[in-house]
């Protein structure tokens, strides 16, 4: 995976459950285009100003990456890790600069050919006085372990699902990461 999505582990069980986080900056190129301001030609409607929003499919991908760690780490990741379905993603708000989303994932089945995880996505705002989360969608996932795929394809033999970066992650988390 060359972008990450998720910041730092925080809660690690093998093979049952994961929580990381991931702080959502305005140094983050996406939140330009993702609303940027338009200027609007009709006079009675004004300008729009720039509106910098987490695009849900991040969201979504930060939680797929933290369980695709957790089910990769059940396999001391031997096996290449492949987000094989969304059953479900349900986000209820937008999520802005400033905010540190905690997604929760758990392991519902492991076996030889995959895995599926629901998980729970939590926001903590950044100067709300509150250290309170406030739950803002649940996503259910499911892993295919594809060199056990029964399509025959051939995939190289070096894990190129999990690199340099999510080893560094990995490491910086306190779990091992030697593979």
């Amino acid at each position: 995976m060359r972008w990450m999505w998720i910041d730092r582990i925080i809660e690690f069980e093998p093979r049952r459950r994961m929580v990381s986080i991931k702080t959502v900056s305005l140094a983050e190129g996406h939140l330009h285009e993702h609303f940027a301001a338009d200027a609007v030609t009709d006079p009675s409607r004004g300008d729009r100003p720039a509106v910098p929003v987490m695009p849900g499919s991040l969201i979504l991908e930060g939680m797929a990456q933290t369980a695709g760690i957790l089910v990769g780490h059940a396999e001391h990741f031997r096996q290449k890790v492949v987000l094989a379905k969304i059953n479900r993603a349900e986000l209820g708000v937008d999520v802005f600069p400033g905010t540190t989303l905690r997604y929760t994932a758990v392991v519902d089945r492991l076996d030889a050919m995959g895995a599926s995880t629901h998980g729970t996505v939590h926001a903590f705002k950044l100067g709300s006085g509150s250290a309170d989360a406030v739950a803002i969608g649940e996503i259910d996932l499911m892993f295919s372990f594809i060199d056990q795929n029964m399509s025959g394809m051939g995939f190289p033999q070096h894990n190129f699902v999990f690199s340099e970066s999510f080893k560094t992650l990995l490491r910086m988390s306190g779990i091992d990461a030697d593979f």
